[in-house]
């Protein structure tokens, strides 16, 4: 369909020109596990150690490896691994590597599995101020203690944790009663509070690596389109293409109806103006020589004349034209019946 999760800091609108954001909708921490490192020491004690980072192309190692080189740590310091977080959680738990970094939501199963291993716990970032300083996309969240278990007390301290957000993205040329659709159900899901997070925080109207689509912002003024609030999907989808259809020949048809009535009285006029001139010949006839041999034709040419008229039919607008002429038929008449028979 085109549509996906996209975390903070993985992209730009340079590399993905074809996507746009329909706003963010949670976060996604980075949760850095491990098993006896001294936390005083931060990622200096990461040095010498096996670290799993995440697969080449993650989300996971490209925030772990800006996060290990503000630290002073790269590839020739430490081993660092391409696990996918099953795998490293496995191997974590087994003691096979030294820590694991993951970037994932807080109900993930790795993450719970994790906080209630033996022997592996989860690391704080007293500096969390500063790194978002640094790294601007990043937010500061706060696992409270307990939280995981508040019988065994899991974790058994506030932990600090830094966290980018996860937009909604989709692909620029998806069509926008999907992209509404997206954003409906968002809504709906999105907005409940959780852990880290307010109710109705999310989707929040924000661009951080993609700019947002023109049906992200008008979601967040005014909701829906009217069509999709009051119609079945299926049927405002057909209403709006038909609209988007008509608007090219409506176009046309408009100016074309607003010459109609111009070009109507043109017509009615036309058919009065006709007629007026056969009256005009009739009374050059009138004044002609050998008129008055002719009285008897001419009348009857006028009698014609006249019921054509009567027949005649114009809107009522037009109306006294028809009796103008019908009036001067008559005075044309009067004329004639005073002539002396021959």
């Amino acid at each position: 369909m085109g549509a996906g999760f996209v975390q903070a800091g993985t992209t730009t609108a340079e590399e993905s020109p074809d996507l746009v954001s329909l706003g963010t909708v949670f976060y996604e921490p980075l949760w850095l596990f491990h098993r006896g490192l001294d936390p005083s020491r931060g990622f200096a004690d990461l040095r010498g150690k096996r670290v799993s980072i995440g697969p080449e192309g993650s989300g996971t190692r490209a925030l772990s490896l800006r996060f290990l080189g503000l630290g002073g740590i790269d590839s020739s310091a430490a081993e660092l691994l391409a696990l996918a977080p099953e795998e490293a959680a496995d191997r974590l738990t087994r003691g096979e590597i030294d820590a694991a970094a993951i970037v994932t939501s807080w109900d993930s199963p790795v993450v719970r599995g994790l906080l209630a291993a033996p022997g592996v716990r989860l690391a704080s970032f007293p500096r969390a101020d500063a790194h978002i300083a640094l790294t601007p996309f990043l937010s500061k969240r706060v696992l409270p203690a307990g939280v995981a278990d508040l019988a065994r007390n899991i974790p058994p301290s506030d932990v600090v944790l830094v966290a980018p957000k996860a937009s909604l993205a989709v692909r620029r040329d998806l069509h926008p009663a999907l992209q509404y659709l997206l954003l409906d159900a968002a809504a709906e899901i999105h907005a409940t509070p959780g852990i880290f997070h307010r109710a109705s925080e999310f989707p929040a109207l924000e661009a951080i690596d993609l700019p947002l689509a023109d049906e992200a912002l008008q979601f967040h003024k005014r909701g829906r389109p009217f069509l999709q609030r009051h119609l079945p999907f299926w049927l405002a989808v057909l209403v709006e293409r038909l609209g988007i259809a008509l608007v090219p020949l409506v176009g046309v048809l408009y100016p074309l109806l607003r010459l109609l009535p111009a070009a109507r009285a043109w017509y009615v006029r036309r058919r009065v103006a006709l007629l007026y001139g056969e009256l005009k010949l009739f009374e050059l006839e009138m004044e002609g020589p050998a008129a008055e041999a002719r009285s008897a034709g001419l009348l009857e040419r006028l009698d014609e004349l006249e019921a054509r008229v009567s027949h005649l039919r114009v809107p009522k607008v037009y109306a006294a034209l028809v009796y103008a002429l019908r009036h001067h038929i008559r005075l044309v008449r009067e004329r004639l019946e005073r002539r002396p028979v021959p």
